[in-house]
């Protein structure tokens, strides 16, 4: 069976063949990074569980086992030659193949319908305000890290906005309707 990719275990594969690591200190990066936008690393378990699955899946190995003075034992992971080529699959993958995510607010909208007109229309209006005060600052970070970054080290933050822009057209697009009487609601 093959191994069972997800953005997290790419993330951790990635690291990993930068340079051996604990999953605290994997964690700890992928904050420092801000890569904690795109993989999900709130929960401690999760990243524990996709460790997991990558050593049973022989992607990882052990590389040693580590004491420090009045800490517990951690466990450093290298990456495998099978995880190497598994990393460079799915990256592959995930960038050339389009796939059905599933996000809360497109679930939301399509339940939209099931409030009053007039709720409906105040919750997209205050998403319209947190997704434009989102952009505005995700635009100060990029315009003050570029110049000082190659572009490349920019690129998950361009397509953020990308997507944040999009999608704050969209709901500003939606309120205006609703507010103007153009989409029926009855």
């Amino acid at each position: 069976m093959q191994p069972r990719r997800s953005p997290l275990a790419l993330v951790l594969l990635g690291l990993l063949m930068e340079a051996p690591a604990h999953p605290y200190e994997l964690q700890r990066t992928i904050r420092r990074r801000g890569k904690d936008r795109v993989v999900n690393v709130g929960q401690r378990a999760g990243l524990y569980q996709t460790v997991n699955r990558l050593h049973r899946d022989g992607l990882i190995a052990v590389r040693e086992t580590v004491r420090e003075t009045a800490r517990p034992e951690r466990t450093v992971y290298e990456v495998t030659p099978a995880g190497r080529e598994a990393f460079t699959r799915w990256l592959r993958e995930m960038l050339a193949e389009p796939r059905e995510e599933y996000p809360e607010f497109p679930a939301a909208v399509s339940c939209l319908p099931m409030l009053p007109a007039e709720d409906a229309l105040r919750q997209l209006e205050r998403r319209r305000a947190r997704l434009s005060e989102r952009l505005a600052r995700l635009q100060e970070e990029i315009a003050a890290a570029t110049g000082r970054l190659p572009r490349r080290a920019l690129l998950e933050e361009e397509h953020r906005r990308a997507l944040l822009a999009a999608e704050l057209m969209w709901v500003a697009s939606l309120t205006e309707d609703l507010r103007a009487g153009r989409l029926a609601w009855d």
